[in-house]
């Protein structure tokens, strides 16, 4: 997904507008990727490396059923035994590095590693890098502590809105789930622009109902969407 001059200059004066009628400060984040997830995926990767072989032995697998490990010809007397459990865990080995490196391949896939790191480790990273960009950007100096943050990341689907500690005192932090939403579904539809756009519009009602513009109030932070 990208953004254009048009799209970003349609976002700044969203914001813009917006801020004319409240003291508070609204700042946006679009963030391409915020974890690897490679822990999960590994961990996804060892976990089947180590069930797949042991679903296999209802289904009759031997060391004969791999390509190589045997040449078609069994001993019948006892010595032949310890060769044959060398060759079994062997092929159950071989079995392992291969489900190992199939699931890693598979977790190269963003759709697929999106779908094996589960929602609440995709939330909570997301709001940690939010929270990093909260501060980075200076939101919580505000003068007023009025500053919410519309962060959203492409990789896990996520979207957060954070607001200073002084709009926290006054408004409920579920009022925000509106704007979350109008960003998730404008990111949906390839129509990332108008999301945030919508976004920063119900953010800006909120404030200017419980933050009234204040005549000494000036422009703390640019009116722009930052690009991670």
């Amino acid at each position: 997904m990208k953004f254009g001059l048009d799209e970003h200059a349609r976002i700044s004066a969203a914001i813009a507008q917006a801020e004319t009628a409240t003291s508070g400060e609204i700042f946006c984040v679009f963030a391409r990727r915020v974890s690897s997830h490679v822990d999960v995926v590994l961990a996804w990767a060892g976990a089947l490396a180590l069930i797949a072989p042991l679903l296999l032995i209802p289904l009759g697998f031997t060391a004969a059923s791999l390509p190589g490990f045997v040449d078609g010809w069994t001993a019948g007397h006892m010595a032949a035994s310890d060769l044959a459990i060398g060759l079994s865990l062997s092929a159950y080995a071989a079995v392992q590095v291969l489900v190992f490196a199939v699931v890693c391949l598979l977790g190269m896939i963003p759709t697929v590693r999106r779908w094996m790191t589960p929602r609440t480790v995709r939330a909570s990273r997301s709001r940690r890098a939010a929270m990093a960009q909260f501060l980075a950007h200076g939101l919580h100096v505000t003068e007023n502590r009025t500053g919410v943050l519309i962060f959203a990341c492409e990789a896990d689907h996520q979207v957060e809105v954070i607001a200073d500690q002084n709009i926290h005192r006054k408004v409920d932090a579920d009022v925000w789930m509106d704007a979350a939403e109008a960003l998730a579904r404008g990111l949906k539809a390839d129509q990332a622009a108008e999301g945030y756009e919508r976004a920063v519009a119900l953010c800006g009602a909120v404030l200017a109902e419980n933050f009234p513009p204040d005549p000494r109030d000036r422009n703390e932070l640019a009116d722009r969407l930052v690009e991670i």
